[in-house]
């Protein structure tokens, strides 16, 4: 054939072959994807600190290890309060002209997701101690440390985010450990991290596969006693730890906290459903509105609130889902974004 037999012809036609076919597979789909999946009505775009955080996030290898993409699967419900949506991620851009990072969806869960870690996780504190080392927080943790994130000086200059570290994890090493811009870059976009609320009216997406609890007998159980040291390690251990003795200069200790263990759970109640800046005159930091974030139900709070009166050494009286519940209506929690 003559087409053969003449180069210019040959990829000339190849060349209008592939870019018609880029057309019709890549770009016309991807615009009309675009057109129809608008970011949600309360989505908040990244600030500029974010923006920069995210560059870190992907400088440093974050997402071999961490995915952004909540599955339609009830094993995902830990993650998020639903299963991800377009929308959820209609708002990213590319990084710049030669970068197309625009979502971090990932695809390897090595550590956990971290689709809603702003709310799950919303501690400034808490989010520099992990990076530094994250086994100050979580001792079984496989993540690496990023100390190059931070400098040690032999004082804080003012301005300076301190960061408090115990001494056994410096090394020998003396002074004040100090987050770098870049580290603060980053953590202001993990906290950015928060699921959208849908808008009212909006059918939120079902979590599927749910296997129901069986009874010895064969029969699905509709409550049962919820387990408190389960949804204490879930939502409280990663800042007070297993001991109860929180992390000093960083988080208060719940052992023999007066707190826990005073026979009016009223203030316990507020601090868990609306957070706590009592004590950051002491050094420690605010404590975010766990329970409001993560949705806890009224029977979830108790169950965490009698572990905590119960265990290292705490002896009060236990609180019932219905003081709680009293109690959280009483304190006029705020809905969670």
């Amino acid at each position: 054939m003559e087409l053969f037999d003449n180069h210019k012809r040959l990829f000339g036609t190849a060349t209008l072959f592939f870019v018609g076919l880029t057309m019709l597979v890549a770009i016309i789909p991807a615009l009309t994807m675009q057109n129809n999946n608008a970011v949600l009505p309360n989505a908040e775009p990244l600030s500029a600190e974010a923006l920069k955080g995210k560059e870190v996030y992907i400088a440093n290898g974050c997402i071999g290890c961490h995915t952004q993409q909540v599955r339609n699967v009830d094993m995902d419900k830990v993650w998020g309060s639903r299963p991800s949506i377009a929308a959820d991620y209609a708002g990213d851009h590319r990084q710049d002209f030669w970068r197309n990072t625009a979502t971090l969806l990932g695809s390897e869960r090595t550590g956990p997701d971290l689709t809603n870690v702003g709310n799950r996780q919303a501690s400034k504190d808490w989010q520099l101690v992990h990076l530094f080392d994250p086994r100050i927080l979580v001792p079984q943790s496989i993540m690496p440390a990023y100390p190059w994130l931070f400098e040690i000086k032999p004082a804080a200059a003012k301005g300076d985010v301190v960061v408090n570290i115990p001494k056994q994890y410096l090394n020998g090493d003396t002074g004040k450990v100090v987050a770098s811009r870049e580290a603060l870059q980053l953590v202001a976009y993990l906290l950015s991290l928060k699921q959208t609320k849908l808008p009212d009216g909006t059918a939120i997406p079902a979590f599927l596969y749910k296997r129901e609890a069986k009874e010895a007998g064969g029969t699905a159980t509709a409550s049962r006693a919820l387990n408190g040291v389960a949804l204490y390690t879930a939502n409280c251990q990663s800042c007070h730890r297993e001991n109860g003795e929180g992390l000093a200069g960083a988080f208060p200790p719940l052992k023999g906290s007066k707190v826990v263990t005073d026979d009016n759970p009223e203030l316990m109640v507020n601090i868990i459903m609306n957070g706590y800046t009592g004590r950051e005159k002491e050094g420690f930091g605010p404590m975010p509105a766990v329970g409001t974030m993560n949705n806890l139900t009224a029977n979830e709070i108790s169950a965490i609130m009698n572990h905590e009166r119960s265990s290292w050494g705490n002896n009060s009286k236990q609180v019932t889902t219905e003081e709680v519940q009293k109690l959280m209506d009483a304190v006029k929690v705020a809905s969670p974004k």
